[in-house]
């Protein structure tokens, strides 16, 4: 069984999930495994990256090059590559990144990165994802980023990454029981 290294995150209204980190480096560190695509794919997805306000840009996650895990039966359609268009909303380094989270119109949720120093080594993420539809895709995408930030705090302290699939599997588990 896997042991929960983080916090939950919380539902902090109908459709806004808000997850705390304290990540070990440095803002600037912090800031460019956020916008530089090779070092965000160690994480959650490469792709490509606007610089822009209303620009459109790629997030391409390669799930099996995040940890030495195969993705379950249930997930096997993330044994291949995918491609998400996302749209950068707003860009304040490097302190602020908001960006839609697909670009899916008028019915795309979004997601903002906040950080703020914690000492010259340390930097605190709130990462606050909104407009999800309904419960189901609250939980989805807490399981999803809590996976994802455990991967990178891992990469940050130069860790192998611990195994993602387990770490989902565990994490749904607990945020089916967290969030109503």
């Amino acid at each position: 069984m896997t042991t929960i290294k983080h916090s939950l995150g919380s539902q902090t209204a109908p459709g806004t999930l808000r997850i705390e980190r304290t990540l070990p480096a440095p803002i600037d560190r912090v800031w460019t495994y956020l916008v530089d695509p090779d070092k965000r794919a160690t994480w959650l997805a490469g792709g490509t990256m606007s610089r822009q306000s209303g620009g459109v840009f790629d997030l391409r996650f390669e799930h099996t090059k995040l940890t030495d895990e195969e993705a379950p039966e249930r997930f096997a359609g993330y044994r291949k590559p995918h491609l998400q268009q996302s749209k950068l909303l707003r860009m304040e380094a490097p302190t602020l990144l908001t960006i839609s989270w697909d670009e899916g119109g008028a019915n795309a949720s979004e997601v903002s990165f906040e950080l703020t120093p914690q000492g010259d080594d340390s930097t605190r993420l709130v990462l606050t994802h909104r407009r999800l539809a309904d419960r189901k895709e609250t939980l989805s995408v807490a399981g999803g980023w809590h996976a994802h930030l455990d991967v990178l705090v891992d990469v940050m302290q130069g860790k192998k990454p611990q195994g993602f699939w387990t770490t989902l599997d565990a994490v749904e588990k607990a945020y089916e029981a967290h969030i109503r």
